[in-house]
């Protein structure tokens, strides 16, 4: 019986094969061997296309595809450079150019002291940010006295220091380490839940901490999952160094809507997991409206899955610790949060430390080790690094050391009701506008408001001509003030000027001379975002 089903096999394949030959036979051999090469062809470029489609969604990839058509069209591209450039024009309009008598060259002789009267002299073509600048400046007063004064002579202490050199400066060394610790135990180090290992870094701001926890989250899933083709999903209220990120690492960024209270959708952030995903993110609160994420369910979110979850303490993580002592009702946020694997935060905001620190800190070491890079192979010797930068300034370690020893609990304590008690005076004195509208109901010290009567961008306009330096938002279009130290004595006089700018827009509506509102409008509405991206980078560079 076997030997006759396998001769019967034999022949049938036999037959089969005599039949293909026969009908190939009919063609060239050189189609026969270009058919199959062109069909593989035509597979890779059509799995392109969906993968640009699944990238970028379809209307962007029409839009950018219409564009990219109409720009082939003779004098189109040169036009459209023309407008762009008036644009960049535009942005830059009301302030002198930052290349006009710039030096160039080493001066032949050196300035020596004199170089200080010159910086000076520099000095007063700043704006005058005191109490006028959303966030900027969160030390309260002026800049020769008080605590101002204070870090600055702990950073002169240590101007000559690089961290990096930990054999030689052990001073500073010690300093970044306790910074992490206090920092740590403000965020639920000292939890049982927490489980004993927190640790990190200080950075030099909030965005190299998050593109460290970025990419140590990457590192680590490629670790524990084999994950070489990385997601991750923050929502739109998420803060743009996760972008950054994403260009950096080679990172597929999903970014989802917010629900209707602005809050970071746990559901559309569940439908966007896939076995790629290697992270997803909240923030306590977020940068554009001052409102806490949900962090207790992306904790459980994240839990499930068994992915990384970071969350973006960078503005909140010295305020909502002393908010909560102080009665105020904050939901949890820290490592507390079962699920929550990394954390960011600045120490130069609401922390009062020098510009350029922040903390980067981790659940476990397990997690951190991913974050540090290891050369054994280089002939200078072997190289570690915890950082993005090699070299870093000590006097900023020392700054923001002396700054959380100097205030203690109760310093820190002290501010934040004055912060929290000013931001709800301004929050309530927006809402008595009825031009206005609130953006939902914030958490913290970032008051965001829009308006259906007028346009939002002409009332910005209007403040800044009052000189307020403001925040202009989208999504809805929108402003923002982040309450700091410096506004708590001027809150009434930002109400009084935000009042006349909306009565000067109802009966004026219209852009002012100079002002920025048609850009802003105009850059919302722009359905080719890609050319949106072009006026921005023309704009940066533009500025060195």
């Amino acid at each position: 019986m076997d030997s006759f089903s396998y001769s019967s096999m034999k022949s049938m394949l036999i037959q089969a094969r005599g039949s293909l030959n026969s009908r190939l036979s009919e063609f060239e051999p050189l189609v026969l061997l270009l058919v199959p090469l062109l069909t593989l062809f035509l597979a890779q470029i059509i799995g392109s296309v969906f993968g640009v489609v699944h990238d970028k969604g379809l209307k962007a990839c029409l839009v950018g595809f219409i564009m990219g058509f109409l720009k082939m069209i003779p004098g189109v591209q040169n036009y459209i450079d023309a407008e762009k450039q008036k644009v960049v024009d535009q942005l830059q309009s009301g302030s002198s150019s930052k290349k006009k008598n710039r030096t160039e060259v080493l001066p032949v002789k050196g300035l020596g002291v004199e170089v200080l009267e010159k910086m000076e002299n520099e000095k007063k073509n700043d704006a005058i940010w005191q109490g006028k600048c959303s966030g900027t400046v969160y030390i309260g007063g002026g800049e020769s006295a008080g605590h101002f004064a204070l870090i600055n002579q702990a950073c002169s202490m240590f101007a000559h220091t690089n961290p990096l050199h930990i054999d030689v400066f052990q001073s500073v060394v010690r300093f970044e380490s306790e910074v992490v610790a206090m920092t740590a135990a403000l965020l639920g180090s000292k939890e049982t839940v927490s489980g004993g290992q927190i640790c990190g870094n200080m950075t030099s701001g909030g965005t190299e901490s998050i593109v460290l926890a970025v990419k140590s989250s990457r590192d680590y899933m490629k670790y524990k999952k084999g994950i070489t083709r990385p997601e991750m999903i923050i929502p739109e209220s998420g803060h743009s160094a996760y972008d950054k990120a994403a260009q950096y690492f080679n990172i597929k960024l999903w970014r989802v809507p917010v629900d209707k209270d602005f809050r970071a959708d746990v559901k559309a952030t569940r439908r966007h997991i896939n076995k790629n995903t290697i992270m997803i993110v909240g923030s306590a609160p977020g940068f554009p409206h001052g409102i806490i994420d949900p962090i207790e369910e992306l904790g459980q979110l994240a839990l499930s899955y068994g992915i990384c979850f970071h969350v973006d303490l960078c503005l909140g993580g010295f305020v909502l610790p002393f908010a909560r002592k102080l009665g105020y009702q904050i939901p949890p946020f820290d490592f507390s949060v079962q699920g929550v694997t990394s954390i960011s935060v600045d120490v130069h905001k609401y922390g009062l430390a020098p510009k350029g620190t922040s903390t980067v800190l981790y659940r476990n070491h397990e997690i951190r080790k991913h974050q540090f890079v290891a050369v054994t192979e280089w002939s200078g010797g072997l190289y570690v690094s915890p950082t993005i930068a090699g070299s870093r300034p000590g006097s900023l370690v020392a700054g923001a050391w002396a700054a959380m020893m100097s205030l203690g609990e109760e310093g820190y304590l002290q501010n934040t009701s004055k912060i929290m008690e000013a931001s709800k005076r301004l929050e309530e004195g927006v809402r008595e506008i009825h031009e206005l509208f609130v953006i939902g109901k914030p958490d913290m010290t970032i008051v965001a408001f829009g308006s259906k009567a007028l346009d939002i961008f002409e009332v910005n306009d209007i403040m800044s001509s009052k000189g307020w330096h403001l925040n202009a938002l989208q999504r809805p279009n929108s402003i923002h003030i982040c309450v700091t130290l410096q506004h708590v004595p001027v809150v009434d006089d930002f109400l009084q000027d935000l009042r006349e700018a909306v009565e000067t827009v109802k009966a004026n509506p219209g852009p002012i001379t100079g002002g920025l509102a048609p850009i802003y409008g105009a850059a919302g509405k722009m359905p080719d975002r890609g050319m949106v991206n072009e006026l921005l980078v023309s704009f940066m560079d533009s500025q060195y």
